[in-house]
């Protein structure tokens, strides 16, 4: 069968193209600019939008399962299209799909359940690829700045929550199943910092800010009001159901989460 992937060039995007390739699936990869996709060769990459219903339509033909995103858009704002698009994925025969969803449900969840799919939704706590946001700081500075140095997360690699929407796609048997995913363990951020200079094989300092230095911080990145006022209340009081270590990376995939660790060193040379 023919797997279409949305966010294809996304952080977890990317990770399941690969996933399904080496799973031996035929896999149709959708983005909004195909030119510039970088994606393996085998793979049919397909231009559209998920925020735009009627680009979808090319992309949905022939399709028999598919891997959504509830987020679309130049940002990470909740699709406002989400009965459209399962209109759409019925209508044109998929049979089985996976959501990529964050903290808040878009229009996309309910949808999905109200319909004949087959579906399975993966959430994920804290994104491993988050720390690259320090990269170019320790590189050129040697020091992360951050508020809440002892916020915990069970932070998870972005490959592990592939594999699982890979897995349940292409082998099935996990229809109607939602899935927390987190990685082994529990870390601060101060952990984060201490290991990602294991890794690189330096020691890299560490500033505590106040919530209001880190909120003038991110407003000179450029971040916009609504992002800042989301990173402070997620780390400033971290949600301790998601951040649970469990086992579901390993039940569904067969293998054990990686570590942060594994992660540092995969990474090492954006550090460096």
């Amino acid at each position: 069968m023919t797997i279409l992937v949305t966010g294809a060039t996304g952080t977890v995007g990317r990770h399941v193209v690969a996933e399904l390739l080496r799973a031996g699936e035929r896999v149709r990869a959708l983005t909004r600019d195909p030119a510039r996709a970088g994606l393996p060769e085998g793979v049919e990459v397909m231009a559209g939008d998920l925020t735009v219903t009627e680009s979808l339509v090319p992309a949905m033909e022939g399709v028999t399962g598919a891997h959504l995103i509830n987020f679309g858009g130049d940002g990470y704002d909740l699709l406002p299209n989400g009965k459209e698009i399962v209109d759409l994925a019925v209508a044109s025969g998929v049979r089985r799909v996976t959501v990529l969803g964050g903290w808040d449900e878009s229009t996309l969840e309910p949808a999905v359940q109200a319909s004949t799919l087959g579906w399975t939704f993966v959430r994920p706590t804290e994104f491993m690829a988050n720390a690259l946001q320090w990269a170019e700081v320790v590189r050129t500075e040697g020091v992360v700045r951050e508020p809440f140095a002892d916020a915990t997360t069970a932070l998870v690699h972005e490959a592990d929550i592939a594999a699982v929407a890979a897995t349940a796609l292409a082998r099935g048997g996990h229809e109607g199943r939602t899935y927390p995913l987190t990685g082994p363990e529990r870390l601060t951020i101060r952990d984060k910092v201490r290991v990602i200079g294991q890794a690189i094989g330096k020691d890299i300092g560490f500033v505590e800010l106040t919530e209001q230095q880190a909120r003038e911080k991110l407003a000179a990145e450029g971040q916009p009001q609504e992002m800042i006022d989301f990173m402070m209340t997620v780390f400033g009081d971290v949600p301790e159901e998601a951040n649970q270590v469990n086992s579901n990376v390993e039940d569904v995939t067969g293998r054990p989460a990686r570590t942060f660790a594994q992660w540092a060193a995969e990474h090492a040379a954006a550090f460096s």
